[in-house]
């Protein structure tokens, strides 16, 4: 079973994660990622399942989940487009980027497209100005990106 495609989760996923950080302090963190290698994201069922198993509320795990931008309550599409909008990107053009990438693939920064397929995000900085404007699509770094598609 896929846990990325399902409307039900298979919350026994979570099991063998659960065995490994038994009785470890600071486990939020680490089962939050595993989690989300598991599903793709952190559906609220699992959120309640952390908390319910660590005996901590809803809210901690919540509040934890939201402070770190590595992690998604929302689920993503299959691919991911990351486009960076630090300065020296922002400067050599990725405002085209972004217009150009919602018009060709209909799906606007922050949103996942209808078929699944595709999530963009925009973000501050990929570390890697002198390749500007960067983009990352799922775990490939592309540089001196332009909008001419």
């Amino acid at each position: 079973m896929s846990a990325n495609n399902e409307d039900a989760f298979d919350l026994s996923l979570m099991d063998d994660v659960f065995e490994k950080y038994q009785g470890q302090r600071g486990a939020l963190i680490p089962l939050l990622q595993k989690a989300q290698a598991l599903y793709g994201y952190l559906p609220p069922e699992v959120l309640k399942l952390i908390a319910t198993r660590l005996g901590i509320s809803i809210g901690k795990v919540y509040g934890v989940a939201t402070f770190y931008a590595q992690f998604y309550l929302e689920r993503r599409g299959r691919h991911v487009l990351k486009l960076c909008d630090g300065t020296a990107c922002h400067v050599k053009g990725t405002p085209k980027l972004v217009t150009a990438v919602a018009g060709e693939f209909e799906v606007q920064p922050g949103e996942t497209s209808g078929d699944g397929q595709l999530t963009v995000e925009v973000i501050y900085c990929l570390g890697s100005c002198a390749l500007a404007p960067v983009a990352v699509l799922d775990d490939q770094v592309m540089g001196r990106m332009r909008a001419e598609m």
